[in-house]
């Protein structure tokens, strides 16, 4: 049963990267997927941004994050002699056998610790459906913990707008400094901060790190 306390308070995640292992940490299984050589993947973002010169432009603001997905989705395409032209076909073929694997351990126990405490969750993503596909989503049996899921995909309305902040808020009825934003890419957390929501800059390189300290928002400890 949810505690009036607690119901006064959520914690709102991003997906890709947050909830989801990047498509950097899972090199490995996107090669086996495709049928690539081992290290035939050398881009790694935010883990070698010196040897990733497109994500250091997405960095700077001079492409979006879909557009460096959407033209690594090419690149990967073009690796196994086909033409894609959408993220999702990317992450179907690279992920699709098993959705559950590519969920971070940390996030399913932060996760389910807050929910079992009675916090409200949400999502709010810039590209859910858009990069993984509806049909992978609802294969994913941690996104039951959620109350609610905002999707750019859907909404058409991109972090760091705040009208992005203000469509999850609407959906849990809370106050911004009722709920805790996590998110892994720092102009969404700058945004989320200018609608006076608290927020958690979440770590790819140190998962366990940022959930502990986004749980601290509620009094929980992560184990």
């Amino acid at each position: 049963m949810q505690h009036d306390a607690a119901a006064r308070q959520a914690l709102v995640l991003d997906f890709g990267g947050v909830i989801s292992k990047t498509l950097f940490e899972t090199h490995d299984l996107t090669e086996r997927a495709l049928g690539l050589a081992p290290c035939t993947l050398k881009w790694l973002g935010p883990f070698a941004p010196d040897s990733d010169p497109l994500w250091a432009a997405m960095q700077r603001g001079e492409i979006s994050e879909r557009d460096y997905w959407l033209m690594r989705s090419r690149e990967v395409g073009r690796m196994v002699g086909e033409d894609w032209h959408d993220m999702e076909t990317f992450v179907k073929r690279a992920r699709g056998a098993d959705p559950d694997t590519v969920i971070r351990p940390e996030a399913a126990r932060a996760i389910t610790l807050a929910a079992d405490a009675g916090f409200p969750l949400a999502i709010l993503s810039n590209e859910l459906d858009l990069f993984y596909g509806a049909d992978f989503r609802t294969r994913l049996s941690i996104l039951k913990r959620f109350d609610t899921i905002v999707d750019a995909t859907h909404t058409g309305i991109l972090k760091p707008d705040p009208r992005a902040y203000q469509s999850v808020l609407d959906e849990l009825g809370l106050e911004a400094d009722n709920c805790v934003f996590v998110d892994d890419q720092r102009r969404n957390i700058t945004g989320a901060a200018a609608c006076n929501m608290r927020t958690v800059l979440f770590d790819v390189r140190s998962p366990a790190a940022s959930y502990s300290e986004a749980l601290r928002h509620f009094g929980l400890q992560f184990e």
